[in-house]
């Protein structure tokens, strides 16, 4: 087959979150089953931030088999970023079927177009919090006014996909207010377990810790909880069962930083706390294999990767009760889930882990079997390709009647 893919960010932007993984792992896995693949792009560089673009970025560059077309970006709103090149480049080329992730975009809005254009089965998927995501509440005026314009533009994506993929029925019941049931199918998200290696020796000796940490890794934004995780090490920072841990925040600045900050020192947690700006991909790797756990009290996650990355290192995680968290992580079986906002009763469960090795060591290897069984990356292709494949038939058959 031939697959155009279609995504905001793609390489060098690794730090721009979950979204680009997923497109880049069904592009590798594609492309190793021998399909031609491309994926369609902007040019953003990242940079340590969500604001570089980078117009010496190769137009068109080979990765891993598969084909990364970018095209500069003339502006941005947030994390909208408008690249109208994107559009002669998927008019040019003639994929048999489009699929574009986060379709929230201005480039899932071309997807559309082109698709609609040439008669080019779409799919789409989200990963984004349809409906559902803090930002539509919790953003100011003009915040506001543009999602609601953009609405528009999500309802012609939608009208337009041929099918759309989501990771869960929680996900599934978001789109079912906007699509009818059979439109809609599920395939679970999964990792690259084979690019889960690092060049980073000795992640505790670069950074200069000398004793056991418990790991947080994601943007550093008030969605993450990183706040509910600061006054739960508050309350615990004393304890004995404490003295030889301390908590690792990993991550890149999404307007919490400074505030972030300020809370360590009032709360007087930086004896207990190191935090790592901007972390490279080898150094999150080399921290996941080291930590003991990882703590993740999010107020919102649609479908969270980084669980699955612990598990790929057989570490348990904390996480929160909440939105599609709990289709991920199993309360009880891969780790623990506490109510959002609650800080006592996530103090409480890092202690229950730091207190009982055993536990988290069996929570470890439950997730380490879920991910090697089902949430890894081939198998989300493979699920992924039989629906391209099944649309493409259909399609094949209406042609020929």
């Amino acid at each position: 087959m031939k697959i155009g893919l279609v995504c905001p960010a793609s390489l060098p932007a690794t730090q721009f979150g979950g979204i680009m993984f997923l497109c880049l792992d069904i592009a590798k896995e594609s492309a190793a089953l021998g399909h031609n693949i491309t994926i369609y792009t902007t040019d953003l560089d990242f940079a340590n931030n969500a604001t570089t673009f980078n117009k010496n970025l190769p137009r068109k560059e080979i990765v891993d088999n598969f084909t990364i077309k970018r095209s500069h970006t003339w502006f941005r709103y947030s994390l909208f970023f408008v690249n109208p090149g994107i559009y002669f480049q998927m008019m040019k080329d003639t994929p048999d079927i489009i699929h574009t992730i986060g379709i929230r975009s201005f480039q899932s809005f071309i997807a559309a177009v082109v698709s609609k254009k040439k008669k080019i089965p779409l799919v789409i998927s989200d990963q984004g919090g349809l409906t559902t995501h803090p930002d539509l509440t919790n953003s100011n005026f003009f915040k506001k006014i543009l999602h609601r314009a953009q609405f528009v533009l999500i309802k012609f994506i939608i009208n337009q996909a041929t099918k759309i993929i989501v990771p869960n029925t929680y996900e599934k019941n978001i789109f079912l207010e906007f699509s009818e049931s059979s439109k809609i199918e599920v395939v679970r998200n999964g990792i690259n377990l084979e690019t889960l290696k690092t060049s980073t020796k000795d992640f505790k000796k670069k950074y200069n810790l000398n004793c056991k940490f418990i790991l947080f890794i994601g943007r550093f934004s008030k969605v993450k909880g990183i706040d509910v995780l600061l006054n739960a090490v508050k309350i615990i920072k004393n304890r004995t069962e404490l003295q030889n841990f301390k908590f690792v925040i990993m991550g890149v600045d999404f307007g919490f930083q400074d505030k972030m900050f300020e809370m360590i020192n009032v709360l007087h947690l930086k004896e207990k706390i190191l935090v790592i700006k901007n972390p490279s991909r080898e150094d999150v790797i080399a921290a996941y294999k080291e930590s003991e756990f990882l703590v993740l009290p999010s107020r919102w996650e649609l479908s969270p990767l980084t669980p699955l990355e612990g598990f790929a290192f057989k570490k348990s995680v904390i996480s929160t009760n909440t939105h599609g968290i709990p289709f991920t992580i199993k309360h009880g079986i891969q780790g623990i889930l506490v109510e959002p906002e609650n800080y006592q009763q996530l103090a409480d469960a890092i202690l229950e882990l730091v207190k009982d090795e055993n536990k988290r060591n069996s929570f470890g290897i439950a997730g380490f079997d879920m991910v090697t069984r089902e949430c890894n990356s081939l198998t989300m292709t493979k699920n992924t390709l039989k629906i391209y494949e099944k649309i493409l038939d259909k399609t094949s058959e209406t042609v020929k009647t």
